[in-house]
């Protein structure tokens, strides 16, 4: 019997003054098991140990002070259902009036002479004092009351005392039954302190430094167990499987009908896939790098060595848009080097899929694909590798494990690339690729230039409808996105946001109201209205992948001169003579999202801007932090930067919620119950430097225990999944 899953499986109820009620009160906190209490921590915490006389008292936050009771509570009747107690209380510098509403029973609390710590916001008044409903302890100088309060989360039927002393049974269970899941090596290494001085000093604090060392402590834990975690989910990917070791690295051949030289940030990352492919180990790795920094390139040189030593390689691309694209670019090049390509999406005819289904399984190398470029159709059914060497995935951010686990195991004994055009701190990509190496692309191709940015409100249409025209006269280019496709699906968001808005003012008071979602398909004919003589088509993705695909064709030969779209171009579309970037609504997006949409732009020899749009008569009408967004965006072109801020403003929560990673999602650990990658940074790289080194020496975390047992519970894997 292990004692720490006792304490997971022993019930709340188990502890003394919790019957059925309360049970239920917390099990609409989510606790359940004595254990869960234990990790239930406090939301805040007051100081009430910062003692002050009345007169020394700070206006509009809470103070606490030492009064003694001066007269006898009395309970007046104010009208039905509403009582107060009132009574009297003094200290060394003057006498205070304290009420409490309804709490008649506390009468029998205040006796005359008593004293007690009030905790609550002092106002005074003709030289009085007066207290409403303030926390009182009784105090003695023999008895030491705790400087910091424990503030937790509540719901009817529990306080905030009934959870304190609830916590303190669980404690006492703790020092018995639940061991230290860190080894004592690490603890020593990164000076934490015992798991049972986190947990009592966590819920009752004795001071600052107590209270820090518990939070270092739990706080690294967290994100130990979650490196381990994706560790021992790679290792079930990978595990027992090897891949075929690619000798020949030489990609003269290739670069030599490349139109460019390739950066020492390109050469680095091809060197590092290279050393990785010339191993039996399978390759795990990532190339990031900022919008046109070049890492298709890198793509391309790992598929050539697959191919050159016998293999086959495959790429994954999101959308069929940035499929055709990448064929469109690589397919030229790979025919000169005699590599038979092909196209494999949603849209590609059933007989033209057979014949491909047919061709990456042929034994003939003549008649056999080597190289596959498409979406998800790549993880159909039908297709099957004859020799797979290599899979590539692109826009890392819109797949995640489970799908490129999918990928994967349709390839056994495959190297693995992934790419990622969304620059992420690295905090956040410890995260979202832990158990991937990693490549920087951190330098720019010669040419890619700045972008110049500006933020405009509705006042300035007048003068934006001449700048398109400029532009288009110029010979240059337009895209111009909207955040929905039509009419209806706008009036869908206004519905929404009124409904939000009446249950807010119902609730918390009135929401903000947002303005109205341009449309993509309204908006075009509004514009063909406005700029007559002018070639503009609008594309989204709800029109069908041929459709798309005839439009992008158009727009990139130059048949179209303002294209108005959805986010749908918003990764890997390539239009060199493209110069200026519209985006509407650009409060409604975040700011990865609009440095993505910008590097559209820039990608030619003509000076380019993009001028993002807010929805409002002016710009003084946005919300504080969508102001703050845009402006970044004007002043920051490094995606670094832009993604660090993203990542302050809102959270971690919209890098994820596109990342496909279904161990994350199913065990809800991207909601930490302390730690934070935004803030803890210091700690999240220790943490995972150390917990790699950790599971090199143990893979199976045998000599670990606890720790095996507390990953098992954040990834909500079986044991004998990860063992």
């Amino acid at each position: 019997m292990n004692p720490q899953n006792d304490l997971r499986r022993l019930p709340v109820k188990s502890l003394h003054g919790i019957g059925r009620v309360k049970e239920s009160a917390y099990a609409r906190l989510g606790i359940y098991s004595v254990y869960d209490l234990l990790y239930f921590f406090p939301r805040a915490y007051e100081n009430r140990g910062n003692i002050t006389l009345l007169r020394d008292y700070t206006p509009d936050v809470k103070n606490a002070v030492i009064l003694t009771v001066a007269t006898e509570p009395k309970v007046s009747l104010i009208r039905k259902g509403m009582s107060i107690l009132k009574f009297n209380a003094f200290d060394d510098s003057g006498m205070c009036s304290i009420t409490y509403f309804n709490q008649d029973y506390l009468k029998d609390k205040f006796h005359v002479g008593s004293t007690f710590r009030f905790w609550g916001k002092t106002e005074q008044k003709n030289g009085r004092y007066f207290m409403n409903s303030p926390a009182a302890e009784p105090y003695s100088e023999n008895i030491s009351l705790p400087p910091f309060v424990s503030v937790y989360r509540l719901t009817e039927g529990l306080s905030g005392k009934q959870i304190s002393d609830n916590i303190n049974s669980a404690l006492s269970l703790a020092a018995e039954y639940l061991p230290d899941p860190l080894p004592p090596e690490i603890r020593e290494e990164n000076g934490l302190c015992t798991l049972h001085f986190a947990l009592r000093q966590i819920h009752f604090p004795n001071g600052q430094e107590e209270l820090a060392a518990a939070k270092k402590r739990l706080i690294f834990e967290e994100f130990f167990v979650f490196s381990l975690g994706m560790s021992l989910n790679i290792r079930n990917i990978t595990a027992d499987t090897d891949a075929p070791p690619c000798a020949d690295t030489d990609i003269t051949p290739l670069t030599s009908l490349l139109p460019y030289s390739l950066t020492d940030a390109q050469i680095r990352a091809i060197d590092s896939i290279a050393s990785d492919m010339s191993k039996s180990r399978p390759m795990g790795r990532i190339v990031v790098g900022d919008v046109g920094c070049g890492k298709t390139v890198c793509a391309a040189a790992a598929m050539y060595i697959a191919v050159k030593n016998g293999r086959q390689a495959a790429l994954m691309a999101p959308t069929e848009i940035l499929a055709n694209q990448h064929y469109n670019d690589l397919y030229p090049i790979f025919e000169k080097l005699n590599i038979r390509c092909a196209l494999l999406t949603g849209s590609t005819t059933a007989s033209q899929k057979n014949k491909i289904y047919s061709s990456l399984c042929s034994s003939d190398p003549l008649e056999r694909t080597d190289i596959v470029i498409g979406t998800h159709a790549l993880i159909s059914d039908k297709v099957e590798f004859f020799a797979p060497g290599l899979i590539v995935t692109d826009e890392q951010h819109r797949f995640g494990v489970g799908q490129r686990a999918a990928l994967s195991r349709k390839n056994n004994h495959s190297h693995m690339l992934v790419m990622s055009a969304t620059p992420i701190p690295r905090s956040l990509a410890l995260i979202l690729y832990g158990d991937l190496d990693m490549s920087k692309i951190d330098t720019m191709p010669p040419g890619r230039q700045t972008v110049d940015t500006f933020l405009v409100d509705e006042s300035y249409r007048a003068r934006l409808d001449a700048f398109i025209r400029k532009q288009a006269d110029a010979g240059s280019q337009v895209y111009i996105v909207c955040p929905a496709v039509e009419e209806k699906e706008a009036e869908d968001d206004e519905i929404a946001l009124s409904e939000i808005s009446l249950q807010s003012s119902f609730n918390y008071g009135s929401a903000p109201k947002k303005p109205p979602l341009k449309a993509a398909v309204k908006y075009a004919s509004e514009l063909q209205n406005r700029l007559k003589g002018y070639k503009i088509a609008f594309v989204h993705g709800k029109m069908s992948a041929k459709e798309k695909d005839g439009i992008m064709k158009s727009f990139a030969a130059g048949d179209i001169q303002i294209l108005v779209s959805t986010t749908v171009i918003e990764v890997g579309v390539n239009v060199p003579n493209a110069s200026l970037m519209i985006v509407e609504n650009a409060e409604r997006f975040g700011l990865s999202q609009l440095h993505q949409l910008r590097g559209r732009v820039g990608r030619g020899q003509k000076k380019s801007y993009c001028i993002l749009v807010c929805g409002t008569k002016s710009k003084n009408e946005l919300g504080e932090n969508a102001l703050r967004r845009l402006e970044t965006m004007c002043r920051c072109h490094d995606g670094y930067q832009i993604a660090q801020e993203d990542l302050k403003l809102r959270g971690p929560g919209d890098f994820l919620a596109n990342s496909g990673n279904d161990n994350i999602r199913q065990s809800g650990s991207v909601c930490f119950r302390i730690a934070d990658m935004c803030r803890d940074t210091e700690l999240l790289t220790r943490a995972f430097s150390c917990a790699k080194k950790f599971f090199a020496s143990d893979p199976t975390l045998m000599s670990a225990p606890g720790l095996k047992l507390e990953t098992e519970s954040m990834f909500s894997l079986n044991s004998d999944i990860i063992s």
